[in-house]
């Protein structure tokens, strides 16, 4: 596996597993509300307890988009330096 091939896969990787999480922690504040649209909780301690590790659960999701985004960005830059190298050594000097 070159170093192009390995940039991609940890791009998709963490990309994958942040909307992944972002979308569970999502559904689980949805399937949580009742019909008037509040959270039901079973105490104040389990509210505040889910609410803080859902809002950490949320950061570290978005910053897995962002770093897969980069690798992807950085999966791209090199293809496009390995074409443009490769066109300039197939093209002959001109004399």
């Amino acid at each position: 596996m070159d170093a192009i091939t390995a940039q991609l896969a940890l791009g998709i990787i963490p990309l994958v597993i942040g909307i992944g999480l972002v979308y569970w922690i999502s559904r689980r504040k949805f399937y949580r509300r009742n019909a008037m649209g509040a959270e039901g909780f079973s105490s104040f301690e389990a509210s505040v307890f889910t609410r803080f590790i859902e809002r950490i659960g949320k950061w570290v999701a978005y910053a897995l988009i962002i770093i897969g985004v980069l690798f992807i960005w950085s999966y791209l830059q090199m293809k496009k330096e390995k074409k443009q190298s490769e066109v300039k050594t197939e093209q002959p000097s001109q004399r």
